[in-house]
Parts: structure tokens; sequence; C-alpha cells
């Protein structure tokens, strides 16, 4: 199952809204075949597997870490193919929660006398697809919080300047992370104050920014790659609509609500295929990130530095809580350095 992950793994930019999918056959306690989804409406990797074993694959064990789906989509059904091929037993990691599948897909092989088990590695493979499993439980996706602040906890000089806050270890470290979202969200005042990129490491996400009054710049490096690099910007009823129409012109997809509400956006961003987020700030968007309750996990890096100032910039902002027992908490607590700096990475509770 743990090469059912790395195969998975290798889908990631390919394959969304799909999950990641690896699957193993095993014969005779040997590998005889190994495949994975490798692109949004491709084989899928069971599909890939037993298609690489060929008669092969009759009486052998197959690995897979999500349940076979049994509906017909963009390709027939696995379980079709499992039965066809003649696979003896299927070991799965998670059933699958999209309501077309959840479950129905392993009862359709027991019906059919295959021996089958669930829930190996399950923990592992739902970290994998956490996005997906999020979306189809809860219609919304998977979001991470992440900041870089100095050690008395600015994210900017009382100027607006924060470049550069971490160091450059860290900055390779998130480039590299950026690659495990299927896109990037920033505030407008982020995307004025610092003019970013916002580039992965090996893939380059969505980028999406919150710009009620459509205030980006033409000349903004998101404006000016926006037909290269998927690019969002969300705006108000309220947006001056020359400016609008200047932004799409250029090649960005405007997303219109009534009042800029996290909630309704990435319920809206959930039914658009998009499963994962990392929320790069700033203060005001994780205030109301963690007033609604939609942060599951958050990203610190804190650097060795201290600037001071009454009016620099925190990393959450908005009117804050009256009592520290009302403090959000967080679990799951890892920590590690990067050159100088610390990476503080925590579960939401």
């Amino acid at each position: 199952m743990g090469r059912c992950l790395d195969l998975a793994r290798l889908g990631r930019g390919s394959v969304e809204p799909n999950p990641l999918v690896g699957a193993v056959l095993v014969k005779g306690g040997r590998v005889i075949a190994e495949g994975w989804h490798r692109r949004f409406g491709g084989p899928h990797a069971e599909v890939d597997a037993l298609t690489r074993a060929g008669a092969r694959a009759k009486g052998a064990t197959l690995y897979v870490n999500l349940e076979p789906c049994c509906h017909q989509g963009k390709t027939p059904p696995c379980t079709g193919a499992i039965l066809a091929a003649g696979v003896r037993e299927v070991v799965a990691a998670l059933k699958d929660p999209n309501p077309l599948v959840n479950g129905k897909g392993l009862a359709i092989l027991r019906r059919k006398e295959l021996r089958v088990r669930a829930g190996v590695l399950a923990d592992e493979a739902a970290a994998l697809n956490r996005g997906f499993l999020k979306v189809h439980r809860r219609g919304l996706p998977y979001v991470c919080a992440k900041w870089a602040m100095t050690l008395d906890g600015k994210i900017a000089t009382r100027t607006g300047d924060s470049r550069w806050i971490s160091g450059e270890h860290s900055r390779a470290w998130l480039h590299k992370l950026r690659d495990d979202f299927q896109a990037i969200l920033v505030g407008a005042n982020t995307a004025l104050r610092d003019d970013p990129s916002l580039k992965g490491g090996g893939r380059d996400p969505i980028r999406i920014v919150l710009d009620s009054s459509a205030r980006l710049p033409l000349e903004a490096q998101l404006v000016r790659t926006a037909r290269e690099r998927r690019t969002i910007v969300v705006v108000t009823e309220s947006a001056p609509p020359g400016k609008v129409r200047g932004l799409q012109r250029a090649g960005v997809e405007i997303v219109t609500l009534e009042a800029l509400d996290l909630r309704v956006l990435f319920e809206e961003l959930a039914r658009a295929g998009i499963q994962s987020i990392l929320v790069e700030g700033g203060g005001e968007v994780h205030a109301s990130l963690f007033a609604q309750g939609l942060a599951d996990e958050v990203l610190v890096f804190v650097a060795p530095k201290v600037i001071g100032g009454r009016d620099a910039v925190t990393p959450v902002e908005g009117e804050g809580l009256e009592r520290m027992s009302e403090a959000l908490r967080l679990e799951d607590v890892t920590l590690e350095r990067l050159g100088d700096d610390a990476v503080l990475r925590a579960r939401v509770r």
C-alpha cells in the first residue's frame, strides 16, 4: 500500500479534480504490475495496472489506495475491469466518499465473491487525498493558512515592507510545498504590496486574489502572466466594470460575489474542482478564515528578527478575541529548522 501511495503522488497536478490513486498487482508474493492515474480523463490506476499485467492478473491481489469506482464517468467503471481480469482479492486503503461510489464498489466485488479488505494505511491515504475527501464530505476545499513572521510576531514593518522576513532555505521549502496545493490565495493588499508571482516548485498552482474593488493593476505580475498560468480575481458587484473588463482582457478569470464571503467563495471553488488551497494572507484574510472556521491547518515560518512597531502588520488581524480561553487551539504540532528559521505546522482542532 505504501507503494500505491508513492505511485499516486506521480499524478499530482495532472489528475485534479480526480483523486490521486496508485495500484499494485501482486501474485505469488511478487509484484507483477503497477499503475497510477496519470491525467484527468485518462485510465484510472487500477485499469493502468491491469492493462500492464494482461493475463497475469488472473488470481492476483490488487492493492489500491482508494476504493475502485463503480459508475460510468469519463472512463468505464473499474469494478468491471477488475472482475473481467479475474483478480482474486482487492485491498483498499479508503472508501471513496463520492456519493456515486461510497462503499458500492467494494460491495459489488464482495457480491462477486472476491476477497475484499479496507483500511490499510488509511491515515496516510487520507492525508494524500485530503482535499478530495473534504470536498465530497463537506463541500469545501482543504485549506492551509501560511505566513512568515518575525520573532515579535510581525509580517511586515510599519511601512508595509516585508521582503524578506524568512531566509532562502524557507523560501525554497515553501516553493516545493506549494506543489501540494491546487491553488494559492492572497488578499489584494498582499498582491499590491509584494507584487508576487506565487510560483510553485515543480508545477504552478492556480493563483486567486481577493480584490473586491478590482484594484490589481494590469502591470502586476499576476496579471501579466495570467494567460500562462490560471489566475482568478474575486471581486464584488460594486467593482468598477471598466477595471473588471481590463483584467478579463488580460486573461484573468473573474469571480463576482455579492459580498466577499470566504465560505461562499470556497463552496463555489469546490464546485469548480478546486480541492486544496494554500492561503498566504494577509492578516485580515487570515482573521476571516479563522472566524468562519474554514482553516484545516496552519503553517508558520518564524525568522530570528525583531522589528517592533505598534502599527506593524500582524498575521491575524480583525477584531480579535476578548478572552484567552476562546483562543483557537492547534494540535499535531511539528517543528523543524530551516536554516536560521523555524517552521511550525499544526492542525486546527
